[in-house]
């Protein structure tokens, strides 16, 4: 069953997209947003908790300011710091972009330091572990980067 144009503005998980609706509304989303929480395994439940919020709190200013051009995947949740993890982000990067995201946005609630081996189109994430999300500056670097040259 695909929907009408006007209620496509609401989606923006993955899962809310039916196979029907997505050849329509694939020209307007074409960024795709993957949350990264940074988990161990080492962290307690409370800790792990904690994590994963603060990275829906870095992931909230950008699913609300760019609504109806972005979609959110499912977490990746436990770090990214082995050759490993790194590969199977850059091969789902690869992935997302060949079924026809333009453009994927990692965004951690953690200070990422494996970021210049991503092949992400943008990294969003705090500067150190107590940072907090500044939603201009946030909303401006994704602006610049629909702005810049695709290629």
């Amino acid at each position: 069953m695909s929907m009408e144009i006007g209620e496509w503005i609401l989606q923006m998980k993955f899962s809310e997209i039916d196979p029907d609706s997505w050849p329509e509304l694939q020209p307007y989303l074409d960024t795709c947003l993957l949350p990264l929480s940074g988990l161990t395994g080492d962290e307690s439940p409370w800790e792990a908790t904690d994590k994963v919020a603060r990275t829906g709190e870095w992931l909230a200013p950008v699913e609300q300011a760019f609504r109806g051009r972005t979609v959110t995947m499912p977490a990746f949740h436990y770090d990214f710091g082995g050759r490993e993890q790194l590969d199977r982000l850059n091969r789902l990067i690869g992935s997302w972009k060949s079924v026809g995201f333009r453009y994927v946005i990692v965004i951690s609630g953690q200070a990422v330091h494996q970021e210049e081996r991503l092949n992400a189109d943008l990294i969003i994430r705090p500067d150190s572990d107590e940072g907090e999300p500044d939603t201009q500056r946030i909303s401006k670097l994704v602006a610049e980067l629909w702005r810049k040259p695709v290629g």
